[in-house]
């Protein structure tokens, strides 16, 4: 680690600035130096802040990406992720519908541009899309696209080389399919498919020539190894944009009743994928309004994207709740493309 050699004698500070110079100068975070950010002490909260924020600008400035999320088919999935409200073992009460008609997910589109997102995000829940579903995207994609002229992302499950081809020939631009969490840990929450399930799906996405949308959970009983694998193979993956959860432990899900998250660590968390993603999108995700609480506003200086509204079967905060915080925090909201504007 890059050592403050001004530290006290009880205990060594790293130097974020150093650390946060070795990124803007090229050089990748190693595992040591992610772990040193997630055990950093909560007295060296701020300096780890500013310097996160130091790649922050270099790569996005002061720019905010908002995104909206349509749950378009919802509590069916024969899955059994264990955090999920919507899996085949939760009890959770939530709404259960099969695909959505066209005209309430174009008007989910509209509520998205009229509340400033970039990108409309459609989810299922599901294995993976049935032949319907992916010609039903085939049809309302090319229309979406041209009444309201959205970036549009798909989670749409596991998907195949040929189902990602049509996704990207009728428009989609990014497919959502998070890792969720380390590969050690992924058979703890799921064991209906494989973390390399995931892997292939991700890679069909890039092969199709479609951005890659995938992050994950913290806080289901993971080790801090376990986060550490996600954001690097994350970066090994290239991908684009990377959603930070944090567990909303919903009640009749397996993982009911687990709260092991302070505002603090999750801070570092964030702290600790940008630096590990640089010049990637991070969002602050699902959870964010329960587990960061009046801490929320300084993952800005670590994330450039949000969520604006609800999530799938929870309530986010009011959407001038964010704006306001945007704007208290002197950030912009654009609609800009993602990509770095230094070096």
């Amino acid at each position: 680690m890059i050592q403050n050699p001004n530290a006290s004698n009880d205990r060594t500070v790293t130097d974020w600035n150093a650390l946060a110079d070795q990124v803007l100068g090229g050089t990748s975070i190693t595992r040591d130096q992610a772990a040193g950010i997630l055990n950093s002490g909560d007295d060296e909260i701020l300096d780890l802040m500013a310097a996160a924020y130091r790649i922050r600008r270099e790569h996005f400035g002061n720019r905010v990406q908002l995104y909206f999320l349509m749950n378009a088919k919802s509590g069916l999935c024969p899955e059994d992720c264990g955090y999920c409200s919507q899996s085949k073992v939760a009890t959770s009460d939530v709404p259960k519908y099969n695909l959505l008609s066209r005209d309430k997910i174009l008007d989910g589109a509209r509520v998205a541009a009229e509340r400033d997102s970039k990108t409309y995000c459609i989810v299922i829940s599901a294995r993976g899309p049935n032949e319907r579903e992916i010609a039903a995207m085939e049809q309302l994609i090319p229309e979406i696209k041209k009444e309201y002229d959205l970036k549009i992302c798909a989670c749409l499950g596991l998907l195949d080389e040929d189902q990602a081809k049509r996704l990207k020939a009728c428009g989609v631009d990014r497919v959502n399919h998070n890792l969720n969490t380390g590969r050690e840990f992924y058979s703890d929450i799921c064991t209906t498919h494989t973390y390399d399930d995931r892997i292939q799906t991700l890679s069909a996405v890039r092969d199709a020539g479609m951005e890659l949308c995938s992050g994950g959970i913290i806080g289901m009983g993971e080790s801090q190894n376990d986060v550490i694998d996600m954001a690097l193979e994350l970066r090994e993956l290239g991908v684009h944009s990377i959603p930070v959860n944090f567990l909303n432990p919903i009640e009749g899900t397996p993982l009911e009743g687990i709260n092991q998250l302070n505002p603090r660590y999750c801070l570092k968390v964030l702290a600790m994928f940008r630096f590990a993603n640089p010049d990637r999108e991070i969002r602050i995700s699902g959870g964010r309004e329960m587990h960061l609480g009046s801490l929320q506003s300084l993952s800005l200086y670590a994330a450039n994207s949000l969520f604006v509204g609800d999530y799938l079967t929870t309530k986010g905060q009011a959407p001038e709740a964010d704006y306001r915080m945007i704007e208290e925090m002197g950030f912009e909201i654009t609609k800009d493309e993602e990509v770095s504007i230094g070096g």
